[in-house]
């Protein structure tokens, strides 16, 4: 008996080594046709959209000369990069000199007093990136943290979401350059201290992405909530589940889809709110950028802008991305695909 058992075994094993050194069949045609749509279909409609720019563009004179093609951008692409590494030296040298001079004061004097200054050098166009991604962060965490509660009451309670969706419905539609001089008035007469943690430019941009972003969460959250499934409302009912746990076990994870889909619009109204109250609080970032450009007026300034330009549109591409990440990896509905 433990022989044949043996010889099963040992025949089993055998035919599944063979088949797993055997390569597999792979489907060529369908690789090829998947590269092509994934791939080269993309790259070709950039590449035919680069040639339109190009070919418009060199037919349009402008008071700063003639309108940049794609050369002429990527040419400013590469100054902006050099002038960041540039600015990058000069900051590590001034740290070094600090160092060396606080270094010999001491040497002389170990009771000195010593003094450490921050550099104060110019923000280069990578600076102010950073500040964008900083600054519509916080206003799209914020925005979250108060939108997703509100939108989860309002779908629960008929009688909340009576109550609040006339305010919804009048504020969402109201324009940042709207709100920014309220909220810059509102910030000047607040916000006082003699040490800041914050910038009063990068509290009221930052405030103004929040009140821009709420809306589409909220709606979205409410519409995910109520349209919950009702058995799982009836298996709540039964268990007798805490509020908490309702909350938690029941309500959140039926309603992610939806709560991220208004997550994500909010993300990009966010993104494109920035840019505007940048130029008008002077926020140092991307939106002061374009500005700056705009009133400098040199010959290279508008190729500039165009730097600006792809340089939101890629960003708000893989800021919408990431999201979408997010929520594939909290939500039990993988349908939603990276595109």
């Amino acid at each position: 008996m433990n022989a044949r058992v043996m010889s099963m075994i040992e025949s089993k094993f055998m035919t599944k080594l063979l088949s797993l050194s055997k390569p597999e069949k792979i489907n060529w045609d369908g690789f090829f046709k998947k590269t092509v749509n994934k791939v080269g279909v993309p790259l070709m409609a950039i590449g035919i959209f680069l040639a339109i720019w190009g070919a418009v563009a060199s037919q349009i004179q402008t008071s700063l000369g003639q309108v940049p093609g794609p050369t002429k951008v990527w040419e400013q692409t590469v100054a902006l990069y050099e002038e960041h590494k540039v600015e990058r030296t000069k900051e590590a040298a001034f740290y070094e000199r600090q160092e060396k001079r606080n270094v010999a004061k001491l040497a002389a004097n170990p009771e000195a007093t010593i003094k450490v200054r921050a550099y104060t050098g110019k923000a280069t166009f990578f600076d102010q990136i950073l500040t964008s991604i900083i600054t519509v962060m916080t206003g799209f965490i914020i925005a979250s943290l108060i939108a997703i509660p509100v939108g989860i009451i309002c779908g629960l309670s008929p009688t909340v979401y009576n109550a609040l969706n006339p305010l919804i419905q009048t504020f969402k539609p109201v324009s940042p350059l709207a709100w920014l001089p309220i909220v810059t008035i509102i910030v000047s007469a607040v916000y006082i201290t003699d040490d800041p943690m914050f910038s009063k430019s990068f509290v009221n941009s930052a405030i103004t992405v929040t009140l821009c972003s709420l809306w589409p969460t909220i709606i979205n959250t409410t519409v995910g909530v109520s349209s919950m499934d009702k058995d799982l409302l009836n298996v709540s009912r039964v268990l007798r589940l805490s509020w908490f746990t309702h909350i938690t076990k029941i309500v959140l994870p039926s309603s992610v889809p939806m709560m991220f889909a208004g997550l994500r619009v909010s993300f990009g109204i966010g993104w494109m709110v920035l840019i505007a109250a940048e130029m008008l609080a002077q926020n140092p970032g991307l939106g002061k950028f374009v500005w700056d450009e705009f009133q400098n007026g040199s010959s290279d300034s508008l190729a500039r802008i165009m730097v600006a330009v792809v340089t939101i549109g890629l960003i708000g591409y893989v800021l919408d991305q990431f999201m979408l990440m997010l929520q594939r990896s909290v939500s039990w509905d993988k349908s939603a695909v990276l595109r």
